[in-house]
């Protein structure tokens, strides 16, 4: 089955075309700036051609309508014809507590997906645009949601419930939902494949370390409890994103700089992280080569980033009541090996030892704990389109 992968943001749309039987990805690519000057649109065939054309793309709809004709294109295209597209899988950040699982997408799906937009106010109206998209210009092609918050709907109420007053989460929906589920999903079941482990009988800790990032436990293949909250901003010190404070400091700074709420969190979702730390950048490769280079405030940033993680990977372990492995995904877990080995050195207590020569890796695979470390250390790269394509067909072929 070939599955059409669609991430729809506020200005973007990613795509890929994934051959579900074989895993293989057909055709990939992005359309950037949609709306706005300078639009163009990028892609990448399975020969690895790449194309990028510039051109008016004034909304999602002609997004679409372009990618579409970049898959048939007679030169560069993948396939003959739109009938050789089975399904649309479309990546939705926030299902709220109502899906738990993907769902094969209708008109109550969508009005499910809007209440659930004053939680995600610049993610999902933008999700449901591209569905918008894909259902007029393919009316007779199935639509499958597959959300960030639905791997992590099997947290016990322990976990996702926060210190205030219960009628706030009754009539407000405030609690922990966590994202960056598919990755997790994908990773965690990776994990346990890559070291011959029972998934579900598995204790694994799945770091994503990237300009987002979040830490989730996972238990016989569920999760337990995750760093991200009722909105992405809670957890690990980010990129822009400050991660975890306290509260009052959002009283103290507005009524300090004199400004709004709004102005603040705006601030702590954008302006800090170790972009605010550092005063440099949001680039945890910047970070490296100026704290090379004696910047004490990169070398800050890169230690708090660090430190955090650690915290959460040892209050983690308590959660499970142990760990089998732990897994490293994301742009920055995937590709740092600096960050990695800062946050590893510091798991001996676990009896963790990081082979510092398997440490070099980037972007592949790979044990990087000794042979002998009683806990598994691994770097996956992370696939959560392939997820998104899986469940699509999963939904699709019962039909």
């Amino acid at each position: 089955m070939n599955v059409l992968v669609i991430n729809c943001g506020s200005s973007s749309l990613k795509f890929q075309l994934i051959q579900t039987s074989t895993s293989k990805v057909l055709a990939s690519g992005i359309c950037d700036r949609i709306s706005l000057d300078g639009s163009e649109i990028s892609y990448k065939n399975e020969n690895g051609e790449k194309t990028s054309i510039s051109t008016p793309i004034e909304s999602h709809a002609k997004a679409i309508q372009l990618v579409l004709q970049c898959l048939v294109d007679k030169d560069k295209g993948v396939i003959g014809s739109l009938t050789e597209i089975s399904a649309v899988g479309h990546r939705i950040v926030h299902g709220g507590e109502t899906f738990k699982e993907s769902v094969l997408i209708d008109e109550r799906v969508l009005n499910e997906v809007a209440e659930c937009s004053m939680l995600a106010p610049l993610h999902n109206p933008a999700n449901i645009i591209g569905v918008r998209a894909c259902q007029e210009l393919m009316p007779n092609v199935p639509m499958v949601g597959v959300f960030d918050t639905a791997f992590h709907q099997s947290m016990p109420p322990r976990a996702y419930v926060y210190g205030v007053p219960y009628e706030w989460y009754e009539k407000h929906r405030v609690r922990r939902y966590g994202f960056h589920g598919t990755s997790h999903k994908y990773v965690s079941r990776r994990t346990a494949e890559f070291l011959g482990l029972d998934y579900h009988n598995s204790k694994i800790i799945v770091c994503h370390l990237g300009n987002g990032s979040s830490i989730s436990a996972i238990k016989n293949g569920k999760s337990v409890d995750t760093s991200m909250g009722l909105t992405p901003l809670e957890g690990l010190i980010m990129g822009t994103r400050s991660g975890d404070l306290d509260p009052a400091i959002l009283e103290y700074i507005a009524d300090r700089e004199k400004l709004s709420t709004k102005e603040v969190v705006n601030i702590l979702n954008k302006k800090s992280g170790v972009l605010g730390i550092s005063g440099l950048s949001s680039d945890f490769r910047d970070l490296l080569d100026a704290d090379l280079k004696g910047d004490e405030r990169a070398k800050l940033a890169r230690a708090a980033f660090a430190y955090r993680v650690l915290k959460y990977i040892g209050s983690y372990c308590a959660v499970l009541i142990g760990v089998d492995a732990i897994s490293f995904c994301g742009g920055v877990g995937e590709n740092a090996k600096f960050i990695r080995g800062m946050i590893v050195e510091h798991l001996e207590f676990l009896g963790v030892k990081l082979d510092t020569e398997a440490n070099n890796v980037c972007g592949q695979e790979a044990i990087i704990s000794t042979a002998d470390s009683k806990v598994k250390v691994c770097v996956i790269p992370t696939n959560e389109e392939l997820i998104i394509a899986q469940d699509t067909e999963a939904i699709v072929s019962k039909l």
